[in-house]
């Protein structure tokens, strides 16, 4: 190893066969055969002697060897070091492996010790990650050229805090040519350069007088890969606002010349790496650090190649800011067979890997690791569940008790699971072993002190239909259909309709006021006279304007027969509203013959259950309008129980909100004119959504032709 100096040691290479003969990285784009060699030994030269006079400077010397590799005078992404330990570098890209073993032959020769991580990670040196001066901490980037997963072991290696940074713009391929370090906690960065969360890491741990974030023209010139020596910044260019902002910090800034380098995507810093880190006190005095970093694996069955579900998911992992390999994938011999995948996730923290392993669920995946039993953490506080907290999917779900899988009663989405153990795990008396553990899915509202609620995904298995299945039916296609396709989906809706009122099955309707205003009430009543809905969901306008239309022939005081507004019309729905007040009730106006006819009339005949949920916009309201909202989700909920189908009719927020109740194996088809809300319904995953683009009144009249002749 060599010798410690007073001063900073840095290691550069010369650039004897420099030149862009590849495309790895933006900046290479049209710049192949253009790079100029000798000018670029100029500026090499010339940074090497400014250099020289702020540290001492190793050079290697590239023999033929390294003939092919003209990538190699960028040192910096040799590898890591600190003391007499080296990591070399695992590149991604394997234009550059060749420089592996010519880097690790000159460190070998100087007795560092050589610690190599496991070929299948990708980790590309001082490039991507930057020791703090004066700190046990290691800025590590991933996302572009280095990968996540290698963090963990650098944590491992050196002792030392990892702070992984995703990167999100490939100009920015690594982190030096984006963001460095300073002493006193300081930091210099391109803020766009990262996602979300790093940016908010980066803004956690570094106060705002102790960050400069750079303009992007700046950062377009590389003035981020700079070499901090002393209280010297060398870099390729710096503004003079920039400047400016150093100098009030105590550094001097020098630009030196790297232009010809930067065809290639590097400067000043991608040409030096560091021998000498000052990490502040001794490693005997170090406190020990474990990574915050987690690892899960899922396993995905389906038709993963034909319909594109290894991308999405993969897409799903590395969308959020996590790593994803795969591990196994055996694919189908035939079409008809399905393939099989392993994933592994890696993750900055448990609870990103908890939450994307969730949306990975949601998808079909199955964690492998289901021998651990669920982790249940008591409720504290009413109605607040502890942090962590397992959100439920629509789909049957099974949480892992005492070593014995259950199955949480009461699906639906967003709610959480709570465990009951009766009698003890081992069954108490009268309580036999598979009644002794209990899982219901709870609302968080309704929670209670000391309910035991699963938190995280270990534990939880979701069983979720085949979604990619290739099936010649499939109630629909669980798609989004068009208005050319309107009549053959009628006819589809119209034979599953007709199945289930013949085996005496139940269909909720969700409908809004545009039912009414469309002219479609009347064949909404229809469908009601002839049996083919059980359960009205519903606001308070929709009876309004259908009472209103039955007792003044108007919807919002327009005369629906003719498209035009009448005289005083504005009042009509007022009067409606107020005449079913003084009866009591809406079956009491029917009843005494108030209201004779329409949807409310037709619901109160044929004894359909009607659930009137209220809203602050509200008129009257109607007195069987429940207006605390708990009451009203709680009678809704009560109302799909048991229903094989429901139809939801152009009432965006109230078919959502039943939608998030309702649990799988219940057909919902949406109807709206507008694409975006029948397709939130169609996506929450289930394969019995569909939905319908076009206008109810249409769609209304056609299925009422069809079931009602």
């Amino acid at each position: 190893m060599l010798k410690d100096s007073p001063r900073p040691r840095i290691l550069m290479c010369r650039p004897t066969h420099f030149g862009v003969h590849y495309v790895i990285n933006p900046w290479m784009h049209g710049q192949v055969g253009r790079a100029d060699n000798a000018k670029a030994q100029t500026q090499w030269q010339q940074l090497h002697d400014l250099l020289c006079t702020l540290a001492d400077v190793e050079v290697i010397e590239p023999g033929d060897t390294a003939r092919d590799l003209p990538d190699m005078v960028f040192s910096a992404n040799a590898g890591l070091l600190l003391g007499d330990t080296f990591v070399p570098s695992v590149f991604r890209v394997p234009e550059r492996d060749g420089e592996v073993p010519l880097f690790g032959r000159w460190f070998a020769d100087y007795d560092y010790e050589i610690k190599e991580l496991p070929g299948d990670l990708s980790f590309e040196g001082e490039g991507d990650a930057l020791f703090h001066p004066g700190q046990q901490l290691l800025w590590a980037g991933y996302g572009v050229r280095s990968g996540i997963e290698a963090h963990a072991q650098l944590t491992d290696l050196f002792n030392v805090e990892v702070v992984s940074l995703r990167l999100v713009d490939q100009r920015f391929y690594h982190l030096d040519t984006c963001f460095y370090p300073l002493p006193g906690g300081r930091v210099v960065y391109f803020a766009p350069a990262f996602d979300e969360p790093s940016r908010q890491e980066i803004e956690r741990r570094v106060a705002p007088e102790d960050r400069i974030e750079v303009s992007e023209d700046d950062a377009l010139r590389f003035t981020c890969n700079a070499v901090r020596l002393g209280d010297t910044i060398v870099t390729n260019h710096a503004s003079d606002a920039l400047q400016s902002k150093l100098n009030k910090w105590g550094y001097k800034v020098a630009t030196c010349d790297v232009s010809e380098f930067m065809l290639a995507g590097g400067a000043c810093k991608c040409m030096t790496l560091l021998l000498q880190q000052d990490l502040g006190p001794d490693a005997g005095s170090r406190p020990t650090f474990a990574s915050p970093i987690r690892t899960g694996r899922v396993s995905l069955r389906g038709h993963l190649l034909d319909h594109g579900t290894l991308n999405k998911a993969m897409d799903v992992a590395t969308d959020a800011g996590l790593g994803c390999s795969v591990e196994q994938f055996h694919p189908a011999e035939r079409r008809d067979q399905l393939s099989t995948a392993t994933l592994r996730i890696t993750a900055p923290t448990g609870d990103r890997l908890d939450t994307t392993l969730g949306e990975l669920m949601k998808m079909g995946a199955t964690p492998i690791d289901e021998e651990t039993d669920a982790n249940l953490v008591a409720v504290d506080l009413p109605g607040v569940a502890p942090d962590g907290f397992y959100s439920t999917t629509i789909y049957p779900t099974d949480v892992r008790v005492d070593g014995r899988w259950v199955r949480a009663a009461g699906q639906r989405m967003d709610a959480v699971i709570v465990v009951e153990k009766q009698g003890g795990s081992k069954g108490g008396a009268g309580v036999s072993p598979a009644n002794a553990v209990q899982a219901r899915c709870v609302l968080m509202r309704d929670l209670r002190p000391r309910d035991q609620v699963v938190c995280h995904v270990g534990g939880v298995r979701v069983k979720t239909p085949e979604l990619d299945r290739d099936d010649e039916f499939g109630f629909m296609s669980s798609s989004v259909s068009s208005e050319r396709r309107v009549e053959q989906a009628v006819e589809t809706l119209a034979w599953e309709m007709d199945r289930i009122k013949a085996r005496g099955g139940r269909i909720a309707v969700v409908a809004g006021p545009v039912v009414i205003h469309t002219g479609g009430g009347r064949h909404l009543e229809q469908l009601i006279r002839h049996g083919y809905v059980q359960a009205l969901l519903t606001g308070n306008a929709l009876p309004v304007h259908d009472m209103e239309h039955h007792l003044f022939g108007t919807s919002l005081g327009v005369d629906l027969s003719r498209g035009v507004g009448v005289q005083g019309g504005h009042r009509h729905h007022l009067q409606a509203i107020n005449r079913v007040r003084r009866a009591g009730s809406i079956k009491a106006a029917v009843d005494n013959g108030v209201i004779t006819g329409g949807v409310m009339h037709a619901c109160v005949e044929n004894e359909v259950d009607y659930v009137l949920a209220g809203s602050i916009r509200d008129d009257g309201p109607l007195p069987d309008t429940k207006m605390d909202l708990f009451e009203a989700q709680q009678a809704y909920a009560r109302a799909i129980e048991g229903c094989d189908m429901i139809l939801m009719l152009s009432s965006m927020l109230h078919a959502i909100g039943t939608g998030n109740m309702t649990p799988a194996g219940v057909k919902l088809v949406c109807v709206d004119i507008s694409p975006a809300v029948v397709t939130k319904l169609a996506d929450r995953g289930s394969v019995e959504s569909v939905g319908i683009v076009t206008d109810v009144g249409l769609l209304l009249n056609l299925l009422a032709g069809r079931l009602c002749g």
